[in-house]
């Protein structure tokens, strides 16, 4: 009996000591998550969305025009921030099947800047924990199986700082306040249905082709590019769809989403789901 209670002691001791260690990478995780998003914060309080400017809206492209009619009925409140939660299914980077997911997001409304976080359910019980902030002009992007063990690490690139830059760009329709002009994005037109938005800021610039419906609404984004598939992440993507326009604070958001990679005329999907929760922070 006394060696049975000693080896029921050791199991015990074990348990406490798995158990500690992973309340520990856990805690880590969740620390350095939310110090990403304090940074943006930060940031997106220092100044607000662009104010509506009625004569700058009249010189845009036409179909930018359309857009925000659409998706301004009433001249836009200006914000800080945009807060947003989502679940969908989730593909990683060089595998093909997907998983189910759930992600929550802060995106600065003038100066680029963002913190993404997420969990992907993995087979067996397993799950991913993985999160990426862009803030001045740098990007820095992590993943960890069960919360612990690193997966992905990539530090700021010039590359990966552009791509990051993009991707504020390509996330924008669910802060169009962003998109008005005296903000950091200049419009140039193409044709009756689409018009090309650059980002600049932070010394870097970034370019996105917006594909507008007949109602008005955005119906995509696209890289003019092709994307490396070849890359342990996703990055921004290169193809944004969105649709399923909803009245969020007299603004309308898109909840349906499915971002791609691109390259030779194709794209792969690999994040397909909807926003369920959306707020703005308003500027004082």
């Amino acid at each position: 009996m006394r060696i049975v209670r000693l080896l029921l002691y050791g199991l015990l001791g074990v348990i406490v000591v798995v158990a500690a260690a992973g309340a520990y990478c856990l805690h880590r995780t969740e620390t350095d998550i939310a110090a990403r998003r304090d940074r943006v914060e930060a940031i997106a309080r220092a100044d607000a969305s662009p104010a509506y400017d009625a004569e700058a809206v009249a010189a845009l492209p036409a179909p930018v025009r359309r857009y925000f009619a659409f998706a301004f009925p009433e001249p836009p409140q200006r914000i800080l921030l945009a807060t947003m939660t989502m679940e969908g299914q989730f593909r990683r980077p060089l595998e093909e099947g997907f998983e189910p997911t759930s992600a929550e997001q802060i995106a600065a409304a003038r100066t680029p800047a963002f913190a993404f976080s997420g969990t992907t359910h993995l087979p067996g019980g397993l799950w991913a924990r993985f999160y990426d902030a862009f803030a001045e002009g740098e990007m820095a992007m992590r993943a960890r199986l069960l919360s612990a063990i690193t997966v992905v690490d990539e530090q700021e690139t010039p590359e990966l700082n552009r791509s990051s830059l993009r991707r504020w760009l390509l996330e924008s329709p669910l802060y169009p306040q962003a998109l008005q002009p005296g903000g950091p994005v200049r419009w140039q037109p193409i044709d009756d249905t689409h018009a090309r938005a650059t980002v600049s800021a932070d010394g870097l610039s970034a370019s996105l082709v917006a594909t507008f419906r007949a109602d008005g609404s955005l119906a995509s984004f696209d890289a003019e590019e092709d994307g490396d598939l070849t890359t342990p992440y996703h990055g921004s993507g290169e193809h944004a769809e969105r649709t399923d326009y909803r009245m969020v604070d007299g603004v309308m958001i898109p909840y349906g989403f499915v971002i791609a990679r691109a390259a030779g005329g194709e794209t792969y999907p690999f994040w397909d789901g909807r926003i369920t929760s959306i707020g703005f922070t308003p500027a004082e």
